[in-house]
């Protein structure tokens, strides 16, 4: 996978006439010419390109940063694109009619191009020094960085990135590859590495945790020791961190192509349960139970469709996660408090979205098509009649269709089996054979109703109020 870019990185970084920068202040700094690497302008986005050029002719630095060039070096297609520049972001807005500034922890310019957004962000500078009334650092109790508007130089901005690997720049200004922090050298060896004091770094800000396992997984590399030790002991500190942000956190994680392997890094370095505590409490020391069998085979398959360009739903993807958890609540709730099994079951469902909802802010509208994908697996036992046709009617009827199809595969249980194939093979009969289908399973027998007499209504008065 790696063996363009360590191939790359290792030509670079033998050669004796790359232009190699020291000073007392400063780490080494490795600049790539034009000619000594394969990142072209032809696989950068045009609209990032305008960006670039009308900075750069107005007067300011501005380089193409962070995952963008390091897909770029990869070989790879990159999602987006990102511009830092020593514009500030007043200074950006008044450059293009098309932007908009965002941010309130730190500032950022939005240059909108129809559905692509270019994000332009200044320099970062160290926050230890603040420099103006207008660039404003603050630091929350546990460490946490609460607002950093702090711009300075390239250099320091390449000291505050994250990782290593995503503190490249390229410049189209001479079309080099400017490396401030080693970053080169961890992408030809294959490691995530933090900049800075890791625990430090993680305080700042911990989704930093999160998303070392999500490159790692991503990128297939190994998180560096100093880098991973921390993690462990930090984890908890993900409890600080917004709900609505966790949101948007989770669904990268595993809802972008590589969410088995980020699963299993996220239990290996102990973030799944600020993530999702429900669900902590019923794993197992084997990892086999039916809920851990479940999580690892949709995980494994919505890889496999994004894989595909096939789409996915949050909504089914958070019904696998959560449903034996559900499921064991509806079955406690019926057996200490004797309520029937339906009011139990919905009782459940509210329950467990709700503390689910309290960790990670999943919207409404995510948690509906939830209840909607439970509520049918109660029904799509009852297939007699008219009813199987009127379940295939239901919006969500194939991703509950899919979710039985999970259980009965993780369970191995011999009656959601027959029931999995029943309905596999009446969605694609055609209506005699349907007819037939139903005719086996036979009518149900009608359901006795209680017939009430009309209730007599009292004589009205003749007289007035």
């Amino acid at each position: 996978m790696f063996t363009r870019v360590a191939n790359f990185c290792r030509k670079v970084l033998n050669r004796d006439d790359v232009v190699v920068e020291e000073s007392e202040d400063l780490p080494q700094i490795t600049v790539i010419p034009r000619d000594q690497h394969a990142l072209s302008r032809k696989d950068i986005s045009e609209n990032a390109l305008k960006v670039l050029y009308r900075l750069n002719k107005a007067g300011y630095e501005a380089y193409l940063v962070g995952g963008g060039v390091r897909d770029l070096l990869l070989g790879k297609q990159p999602k987006d694109f990102d511009v830092t520049t020593s514009a500030t972001p007043d200074q950006v807005r008044k450059l293009f009619r098309n932007c908009r500034l965002v941010g309130r922890r730190f500032r950022l310019a939005h240059v909108m191009f129809g559905p692509e957004i270019i994000e332009v962000a200044t320099f970062r500078g160290h926050h230890e020094e603040q420099k103006s009334d207008k660039q404003t650092s603050q630091t929350g109790q546990n460490g946490m960085l609460l607002r950093d508007n702090i711009f300075g130089s390239i250099e320091e901005d390449a000291q505050r990135r994250d990782f290593t690997i995503n503190s490249l720049y390229y410049s189209v200004a001479d079309f080099s590859v400017r490396d401030y922090v080693g970053g080169l050298r961890d992408l030809r060896n294959g490691v995530i590495r933090l900049i800075g004091d890791p625990e430090t770094r993680y305080r700042e800000d911990p989704v930093r945790m999160l998303r070392a396992v999500r490159f790692a997984a991503k990128l297939n590399m190994t998180i560096s020791p100093e880098t991973g030790e921390p993690i462990p002991r930090l984890a908890t500190l993900i409890n600080d961190v917004p709900p609505a942000r966790l949101f948007e956190e989770s669904l990268k994680l595993l809802q972008a192509g590589h969410g088995y392997p980020t699963y299993e890094l996220l239990r290996e370095y102990q973030l799944f349960q600020p993530l999702f505590p429900t669900i902590t409490r019923y794993f197992t020391e084997q990892g086999d139970s039916p809920m851990e069998l479940m999580i690892a085979q949709v995980l494994k398959n919505t890889d496999n469709r994004i894989q595909n360009d096939m789409r996915v739903n949050p909504a089914f993807l958070f019904s696998a996660i959560f449903w034996y958890p559900q499921l064991e609540m509806a079955q406690k709730l019926t057996q200490e408090s004797g309520l029937a099994y339906m009011d139990a079951f919905a009782l459940a469902m509210n329950e467990v979205l709700d503390e689910a909802c309290r960790a990670l802010a999943i919207p409404k509208r995510i948690t509906t098509l939830v209840r909607d994908i439970w509520g049918l697996q109660l029904r799509l036992s009852r297939r007699q009649g008219k009813r199987a046709r009127k379940l295939m009617e239901h919006p969500k009827f194939r991703a509950a269709y899919d979710l039985l199809a999970l259980r009965a595969e993780v369970e191995n249980n011999q009656e959601l089996l027959r029931l999995t194939k029943w309905w596999g093979e009446f969605q694609v009969a055609a209506p005699p054979a349907q007819k037939d289908m139903l005719d086996v399973l036979g009518d149900e027998p009608a359901v006795r109703r209680r017939h009430r007499r009309p209730r007599k209504r009292a004589p009205r008065s003749g007289g007035s109020a």
